[in-house]
C-alpha cells in the first residue's frame, strides 16, 4: 500500500512539474513575427500606433518621449533646384509651416538604406548632403535617393575643414564630390553644406561663383554626432523646430536613424509639412535669416 501511495505521489509531481514547465515555456512559443513585436515594444519606437503620450521621466537617464500615429506629409508643388540670391541659408522666412530635414556624412550601406524606408513610407522628402568617398563606393544608394524624390548636395570628398586648406584643395574636395553626384544620378547637386560648418564670408562668396552653391547651414542642431540616445534626439528636433527651419541630423549614425520616425511623426502631427532644401528656399518670403 505504502508503494502505491508513494508511485502515485511521484506521478503527481511528474505531472505537476511538466505543467509548470509547459507554463513557462507557453510564453516563448510565438512566431517570429510575435516575438518581434513584443520586442519592438519594449524598447524606444518612434511612429508607432500608440496614441498614449509617455509620462515625463528620467528614471536611468533616458528622456521620455510621446508617442504618435505615424504621419504623412502632404505632396508640396514647389519649384526645385533654385539657390536663392543668399550665399548662405540655415532657415527661410515662409507663411506656411514648412522644415527642410537634411542629413550629413553619408551614405551609409545599412543606415541610409533604412532611414529611406522610413521616409518613404511618410511622403517625406530630404537633402542629402553627402561625402564623394561615400558617394562613390555606395552609387545606387544615391540613386533610390534620386528616384525617391529627394535632393543631393555636396559635402566635399573627404569630409574636409575647408577653412584650414588652400584654394586649390577646396576645389579639388567639391568638384570631387560634384563629378561623383552626377556620375551617379545625372543629376548635378545645387547647395553644398561644408563640414564642421567651418566657412567664412570669403569661402562662401568663392563657392557660389565657382560652383554656384549656396552654403546650406541649420538652425536646428540635434549633436546627434555625440550619441546622446534616440529618444534625446527626437526631443531635441520636436522642441527646436520652428516654421522655415533646416534640421541637422546624421544618417551614418544607427541611433539617429531609430529616432526619426518618432520625431518625424510628431513634428507631423502639429502640421508641419517637409520639403527639400531649395523647395524651401522657393517658398522663402523676403529670403532668408
Amino acid at each position: 500500500m505504502a508503494t502505491s501511495y508513494t508511485c502515485l505521489s511521484l506521478r503527481f509531481l511528474s505531472v505537476a512539474a511538466i505543467t509548470l514547465t509547459i507554463a513557462i515555456l507557453l510564453p516563448s512559443c510565438k512566431t517570429p513575427e510575435e516575438l518581434a513585436i513584443d520586442k519592438r515594444d519594449q524598447v524606444f519606437v518612434a511612429g508607432g500606433n500608440d496614441k498614449k503620450t509617455k509620462k515625463p521621466g528620467t528614471s536611468g537617464g533616458t528622456a521620455s518621449y510621446q508617442s504618435v500615429d505615424r504621419g504623412w506629409n502632404p505632396s508640396v508643388s514647389a519649384p526645385r533646384g533654385g539657390t536663392g540670391n543668399k550665399l548662405s541659408y540655415s532657415r527661410v522666412s515662409v507663411s506656411e509651416p514648412y522644415v527642410a530635414m537634411t542629413f550629413d556624412d553619408g551614405p551609409h550601406p545599412v543606415n541610409t538604406p533604412r532611414l529611406l524606408d522610413i521616409l518613404k513610407a511618410r511622403n517625406i522628402k530630404a537633402t542629402f548632403y553627402v561625402v564623394g568617398t561615400n558617394a562613390t563606393s555606395y552609387p545606387h544608394i544615391l540613386r533610390r535617393m534620386i528616384a525617391e524624390g529627394h535632393e543631393i548636395g555636396n559635402h566635399t570628398k573627404t569630409h574636409a575643414y575647408l577653412t584650414k586648406i588652400s584654394a586649390a584643395a577646396v576645389r579639388s574636395e567639391m568638384g570631387f564630390t560634384h563629378r561623383a553626384i552626377v556620375q551617379a544620378t545625372g543629376v548635378p547637386p545645387k547647395t553644398m553644406r561644408p563640414p564642421y560648418g567651418a566657412t567664412n564670408s570669403g569661402l562662401r562668396t568663392r563657392i557660389k561663383q565657382e560652383f554656384g552653391y549656396p552654403s546650406i547651414m541649420w538652425a536646428v542642431d540635434p549633436q546627434d554626432w555625440k550619441r546622446p540616445g534616440s529618444q534625446v534626439v527626437a526631443n531635441r528636433i520636436v522642441s527646436a523646430t520652428t516654421k522655415g527651419a533646416i534640421i541637422l541630423a546624421h544618417d551614418i549614425h544607427a541611433p539617429t536613424i531609430t529616432a526619426m520616425p518618432n520625431a518625424l511623426d510628431r513634428l507631423l502631427a502639429k502640421g508641419y509639412k517637409f520639403v527639400t532644401v531649395t523647395q524651401l528656399i522657393a517658398l522663402g518670403e523676403g529670403g532668408a535669416e
